[in-house]
């Protein structure tokens, strides 16, 4: 039996699970935050490493053979030919690179060339995004730019004491804007269109790969980014797709090929097995739950889901198209939300509640149609997020989804993801497990719901809420 460790560093802290190799049981954890501000846009690296330390503080770490990383997706570490920032890091969630990734997509030619050349269409977050911002902001410090990692890639090379080499990994790699998983190569043309020269990037590693081993003996597995290490944390298999339900939603499937997606709709994410995880995001989720609890004057969104399950299917004809920012699926960046189906019979506040959470629900359901229609199988949703354990939202799920809907127990499942990841790449270097085999660890814990009768119901519900989204944005999904 031999203990591994996972650690997580999200944009605001540092979580490790200390797990046995065989069966994935947590033996300890640990947990600090980042001492930055958590909505900090330039963050120097070593706050991160100032977390792990203090995460792994009081003996966390003995005995424990391999570790895996897992980080934040699309921060960008530019560094120059010594190896040293030239910059501050910029974190994934940064937006400044808005005018910067419609740029790039002139640049090159349009969405499809984009979706075509490497899985997705710029958006702010990615790096290469970030880095035609640098070149255009900061024109010195892009000049300077020998080398671009991201934060799973720095944590990696500084656990491993800096040696020459310098690794990523396939699922990582993916969220770049210039590695594609349908090739499984970079496109450094890309890069120079972004940064204005090129620049070193790390070798991508494949799933159980080891990055290296410290001087002290411990094996450092591949390490990958967030999204993907809780997949694999969770364990998800072909014909599991994950609903994340935050202010704003994403959709993402196990599927066996990359998908290019001309509207840009489909980011083709590479996974952390060797399969791939496209995925489909929406402006809005949770952030339409909470506006109406605001317009209702109700306190939290508990008492929100009480109100919607005073309704019935369908909210006595009241559709809500809930996209307050606009949307990103369906394309319509300058939109706003629109409630209809108004009748003196239908204004109360419960139908209103009811159709907030049909209409955040429908709307993630048109994304995970997005994939279907491209050949993606979908035979379970597991839903995240702390609106998953809400009432109103179990009870309409799984007949909206029209599938079976599995909420998993709150756990760290991108740090499990990661022992995991160091478990399959310790078993690989001491030949007790083979390359292609991740290690089977048990399953998350979680509650289970069907659609049972009320299947038909639920598609009424999504037949109704189409209706209205062709009758105000005709032609939305094929434009």
């Amino acid at each position: 039996m031999g203990i591994v460790a996972g650690l997580d560093s999200s944009s605001a802290f540092t979580r490790i699970v200390v797990c046995d190799a065989d069966t994935g049981a947590v033996l300890r954890q640990g947990y600090a935050p980042h001492p930055v501000e958590a909505k900090a846009t330039d963050v120097d690296p070593q706050a991160w490493l100032l977390s792990l330390g203090e995460a792994a503080a009081g003996g966390l770490l003995e005995g424990v053979q391999a570790i895996g990383v897992s980080a934040q997706q699309h921060g960008l570490i530019p560094l120059d030919s010594s190896g040293a920032p030239v910059r501050p890091a910029m974190v994934g969630n940064d937006k400044r690179a808005q005018a910067a990734a419609a740029d790039l997509v002139e640049a090159f030619g349009g969405r499809q060339a984009w979706a075509e050349a490497v899985g997705s269409v710029p958006q702010s977050g990615l790096p290469v995004s970030k880095l035609r911002w640098l070149a255009r902001t900061e024109p010195d410090a892009a000049r300077r730019t020998a080398l671009v990692l991201q934060p799973h890639d720095w944590l990696v090379w500084q656990l491993l004491g800096r040696p020459v080499r310098k690794t990523t990994d396939r699922g990582a790699a993916s969220a770049t804007g210039y590695w594609s998983a349908g090739t499984g190569s970079y496109r450094p043309d890309l890069v120079e269109l972004a940064l204005g020269h090129q620049a070193a990037l790390p070798e991508v590693l494949g799933p159980s790969d080891a990055a290296g081993t410290t001087p002290e003996g411990l094996l450092i597995s591949a390490g990958t980014g967030e999204t993907m290490a809780a997949a694999f944390g969770l364990g998800l298999a072909t014909g599991d797709a994950v609903v994340s339900l935050g202010a704003t939603g994403s959709v993402m499937a196990i599927h066996h090929e990359a998908l290019a997606d001309p509207s840009g709709m489909i980011t083709s994410f590479a996974d952390a097995t060797g399969m791939h995880l496209p995925v489909v995001h929406t402006l809005n989720a949770v952030r339409a739950l909470r506006g109406t609890a605001e317009l209702l004057g109700v306190e939290d969104l508990s008492e929100l889901s009480a109100l919607a399950m005073k309704s019935t299917p369908g909210a006595s004809g009241l559709v809500l198209l809930p996209y307050l920012e606009g949307e990103r699926t369906p394309h319509l960046p300058h939109t706003a939300g629109t409630l209809t189906g108004l009748r003196r019979e239908s204004m109360k506040p419960e139908h209103l509640a009811r159709a907030a959470f049909e209409g955040m629900l429908c709307s993630l359901a048109d994304a995970l149609d997005v994939l279907r229609g491209r050949g993606v199988v979908v035979r379970r949703v597991f839903l995240l997020g702390q609106a998953a354990e809400l009432p109103a939202v179990q009870a309409a799920a799984p007949a909206i989804f029209a599938a079976q809907v599995v909420v998993p127990q709150p756990a760290d499942y991108a740090a499990l993801g990661a022992a995991r990841q160091a478990a399959w790449a310790f078993g690989t270097a001491q030949g007790t497990l083979a390359p292609h085999t991740p290690p089977s660890w048990q399953g998350a814990a979680a509650q289970v719901f069907e659609a049972g009768d009320e299947l038909s119901v639920g598609q009424a519900v999504r037949q109704q809420y189409a209706a209205t989204r062709e009758q105000i944005h005709p032609g939305a999904f094929n434009p």
